[in-house]
């Protein structure tokens, strides 16, 4: 053995797929570091932790994971049940990272700073392969290992609201008005939106969790009022599969979201491009801009950039990556998760060749390994992470044998209009459950029937454009 091979593995990031990492490095008898920059497992989850998310636990366990807690007496959820954020934090994340063989390994408060190979910096190749990592700690504390496993996700990292992929203009230093992904509009954030226009941007299920929540809070609260922006000239794709979803709750998610929109519950802008974002008198003018030229603004109270995320590959700047030019992924795993190609649901399977860089030893896996694509589910991540530990240990029959059984979306692939720059395709949001249980996004008597409130930002829209409800 090496005096490389004696150094630990070093896994960025205490969440879903970083701690069934450190659960497949234990088995496999390998030495590993866990580094998470918050105060606790699932420090990133536990922000959207009041969101109910519409895959069953099933889909949320790591076998190898499952299988530690279940040795040390662990009783595991109603594996059919759909849990919300904190409940997987609680519930799974904090206790597998609690569990004797793991918690040693486990470090809190530890960011990342920079990662690089120890005497060499991303140009020098000559023996570059014996050399170990260096990690750097935002402390300055730097520490060696054999390998890097890089599940630090996106989550810190949203897209921008300006629509060409820069910052709209004024988006820098409006922030007082802009919140974040899926915040919790019906508990901790209740008085932000209360009586207040609220524009959401996004085509995804964050922007659609949201926008049930907000058109909720509209029934229960009189002066709330609830706009969605698009880019794309038509919401289908945002929609999803309905009942040809193998998950029915994700199914329901979109069918909830056309039914409130056709009762005009919710206000529809399609082709909506944001290009300039202007504070005035307490409130926010969102400018946008047309294909023609031409441009148009929309006045409200908050703005809700549920625009998705992209990957942060600076910690890694002197390594040697090899990223796809678009997608911000490998070049291999590229085409196998691009968002005009695929859904969710039929992502091949893909493992360690997918994820391998010119740099031997690092690996971004997650969120973060599929750049900026919203086609990620958790079960890909833990497939991930099985396939490379297996390599690392040096069973590539292990590694190569990847098997991976995903839900369908009832969506086969979508446009660029339709896909790019949204939040996550399979991301948190929001279910139908039973009474009683769940988020509640509807009314007693359930969404009314209308006409379709459609609003193309070509047409002018009157006097409701930009005022408040009632104004």
């Amino acid at each position: 053995m090496s005096a490389l091979d004696q150094l630990p593995v070093a896994v960025v990031g205490a969440g879903p797929v970083g701690l069934a990492a450190a659960g497949h490095l234990y088995e496999r008898g390998l030495p590993h570091t866990v580094l998470e920059a918050g105060d606790s497992a699932g420090a990133a989850v536990r922000q959207w932790g009041h969101v109910r998310v519409f895959s069953p636990w099933r889909y949320a366990l790591d076998p190898v994971a499952r299988r530690l807690l279940d040795d040390a007496g662990w009783v595991a959820p109603d594996l059919e049940a759909l849990p919300t954020g904190a409940e997987i934090v609680a519930d799974y994340l904090q206790p597998l990272a609690d569990l004797s063989q793991l918690k040693p390994r486990v470090r809190y408060r530890a960011r990342v700073e920079a990662i690089s190979r120890l005497g060499y910096d991303r140009l020098r190749t000559a023996g570059r392969e014996r050399a170990p990592f260096l990690i750097r700690l935002a402390t300055g504390e730097e520490i060696l290992a054999r390998a890097v496993i890089d599940a630090s996700g996106t989550w810190g990292t949203p897209n921008v609201l300006g629509a060409s992929g820069l910052p709209a203009r004024g988006e820098q230093t409006a922030t007082a008005f802009l919140e974040h992904a899926l915040p919790d509009v019906l508990g901790a954030d209740r008085a932000r939106f209360t009586g207040r226009h609220t524009l959401v941007v996004g085509a995804g299920h964050s922007a659609a969790n949201t926008l049930l929540c907000l058109a909720d809070l509209a029934v229960r609260e009189p002066g709330t009022e609830v706009t969605w922006a698009i880019r794309s000239a038509s919401p289908t794709r945002s929609y999803g599969g309905g009942d040809a979803d193998a998950l029915p709750a994700r199914g329901a998610l979109g069918s909830r979201l056309r039914d409130y929109v056709a009762a005009g519950r919710i206000r529809l802008l399609a082709g909506f491009s944001v290009h300039a974002i202007n504070p005035s008198a307490g409130r926010v003018a969102v400018v946008v801009r047309h294909a023609d030229g031409s441009a148009e603004s929309i006045t409200v109270d908050r703005v809700v950039a549920a625009t998705g995320f992209r990957p942060d590959h600076t910690i890694a700047a002197e390594l040697r990556l090899d990223l796809d030019p678009i997608m911000g992924a490998t070049r291999a795993l590229a085409p196998l998760i691009d968002p005009n190609e695929h859904s969710c649901g039929t992502v091949p399977p893909h493992g360690v060749d997918e994820l391998s860089h010119p740099e031997p030893g690092y690996y971004a896996v997650g969120m973060k390994s599929y750049g900026r694509a919203p086609t990620f589910l958790m079960a890909t991540g833990y497939e991930q992470v099985r396939s490379v530990v297996a390599a690392l240990a040096g069973d590539w029959a292990a590694a190569r044998d990847v098997q991976l059984d995903l839900p369908e979306t009832g969506v086969c692939n979508s446009s660029p209009a339709d896909s790019t720059g949204t939040d996550s395709c399979c991301g948190p949001a929001p279910t139908a459950r039973p009474a009683g249980t769940g988020l509640v996004t509807g009314t007693a008597d359930g969404p009314p029937t209308a006409p379709l409130n459609l609003i193309n930002p070509d047409t002018p829209s009157g006097g409701r454009t930009g005022g408040r409800s009632g104004s």
